[in-house]
């Protein structure tokens, strides 16, 4: 798992729910210096997952690709050194 790399999401937007193409990554409520801790969260077998910092609802979308999202431009971009 070192070779791959944890998509990170935002919700800059304030919407209810944001639908993402991966099951496993990390939630970080807001672009920093808006942001709560970067927390990991895993969906397993389920379609969602709800963030329990934020109350953000995350949703699989198997269409898309693992750094998309709806609405787009939910997918927080670190600098190499994060």
């Amino acid at each position: 798992m070192a070779d791959s790399i944890i998509p990170h999401f935002q919700n800059d937007k304030g919407v209810d729910m944001i639908e993402i193409g991966v099951k496993e990554f990390k939630c970080c409520g807001a672009t920093p210096p808006y942001d709560h801790p970067h927390i990991f969260l895993d969906m397993g077998a389920d379609e969602e997952i709800l963030c329990p910092y934020c109350s953000t609802l995350y949703r699989y979308n198997a269409e898309l690709d693992a750094r998309d999202s709806r609405p787009d431009g939910s997918l927080l971009v670190l600098d190499a050194a994060e």
